[in-house]
């Protein structure tokens, strides 16, 4: 069994009229990346300051580390990393200033090891002594991501981290990630992008403030249909079917796979198609 670093049960937040998360139950397992999917606005945002203690939940409840994270912030300080959708990063700064400074705030020691090391694994180390407003907005959330990291935390939040950034750094990200998923960091990230969303181990689904699923990304995927088009002779039949090889396979049963079937066409749904349609079941 997965340990549980978070637990969240009927969790609803306000702001005024709004409802931006309505009755949210999840269980976040260490060790994992887990994925925050949806568009804006979903709640994607509110439920990550929600698990970091930022916001007070309107009715509900969130554990992190069997702690509440209003309640023992300061506690839970050293254990969480938090890296916001926009980089909190001073533009005058250096790199290496930026990263030192988060370092101080929480009363690290071998501060210039730690810093060195973390430009390091960030990428930024070939540019650590350049001020910050030099950068472009992918470098800029580097910095950010090296200032989340720089105390080692155990859990790390990550809001849109590789929205707006190049192909090439966003793979680069990536491969951060999962490096320090592998090391043993618990890892929640949110994201609009459908196709990125697979790299995750787990995959919560949102709309409108509402969670719609949360499974391993082969779960969901597996939630869809296939459509199948089968030619025989002058005619072609087309079917939409359970989407799993035994699903297939009962589909092509019926016509015996026999010499006949000339032509046979398989069009799986994509995560976004399953997505749009679990909004519309709600």
């Amino acid at each position: 069994m997965d340990r549980v670093s978070i637990e969240i049960l009927s969790l609803s937040k306000r702001f005024g009229r709004v409802e931006a998360l309505k009755n949210v139950s999840l269980e976040i397992p260490s060790g994992r990346i887990t994925g925050l999917l949806g568009p804006n606005g979903a709640g994607k945002t509110t439920l990550i300051k929600a698990m970091a203690g930022s916001v007070r939940p309107t009715s509900g409840s969130v554990s992190v580390f069997s702690h509440d994270p209003v309640k023992n912030r300061k506690e839970l300080k050293k254990r969480i990393g938090y890296m916001p959708q926009s980089p909190a990063v001073y533009e005058d700064l250096s790199a290496r200033e930026n990263v030192t400074f988060f370092a101080r705030l929480h009363g690290l020691e071998d501060i210039n090891s730690k810093t060195g090391n973390i430009l390091e694994f960030t990428g930024l180390a070939d540019r650590a002594d350049d001020p910050v407003h030099t950068f472009s907005g992918g470098m800029k959330k580097r910095v950010s991501l090296a200032c989340a990291l720089v105390h080692d935390p155990e859990l790390l939040f990550l809001d849109e981290p590789t929205a707006a950034i190049d192909p090439v750094l966003r793979k680069k990200f990536w491969e951060m990630f999962r490096n320090l998923a592998d090391s043993g960091k618990t890892i929640i990230i949110s994201t609009h992008l459908m196709d990125e969303a697979l790299h995750c181990d787990m995959l919560t689904l949102l709309s409108e403030g509402r969670m719609l699923v949360s499974a391993a990304p082969d779960a969901i995927l597996k939630k869809g249909r296939t459509e199948i088009s089968i030619g025989m002779k002058d005619k072609t039949f087309s079917k939409a079917v359970e989407n799993t090889p035994e699903g297939m396979a009962a589909a092509l049963h019926a016509y015996g796979l026999s010499v006949d079937v000339n032509a046979l066409d398989i069009n799986r749904p994509d995560i976004e198609k399953i997505f749009l349609e679990l909004m519309g079941s709600k």
